[in-house]
């Protein structure tokens, strides 16, 4: 009925990335587990790989930008994996 926007393959190619992308570290941090490391270091090391990764491609000052939006975004559960959408 509605035309698809402008982009929108790009879209869905880069949220299929994503999604892949997240099946591989939930398949690492399933092995890191079986191994014995803790989910808080787990979650310690990959906010610090994905800041630095973050920095590395952007820079500083975006990433703190970036960072600076997230405490919205967690109060509206965003990040909740046990919130029920409606």
């Amino acid at each position: 009925m509605f035309a698809p926007a402008s982009g929108a393959a790009v879209f869905d190619r880069e949220q299929g990335e994503r999604q892949l992308a997240l099946e591989y570290l939930a398949e690492a941090w399933n092995c890191a587990e079986d191994d014995g490391v803790q989910s808080a270091s787990l979650a310690h090391a990959s906010l610090f790989a994905a800041l630095a990764t973050f920095v590395k491609m952007h820079g500083d000052e975006a990433t703190a930008d970036l960072i600076a939006l997230l405490p919205d975004r967690i109060r509206s559960g965003e990040y909740n994996l046990d919130r029920i959408l409606q």
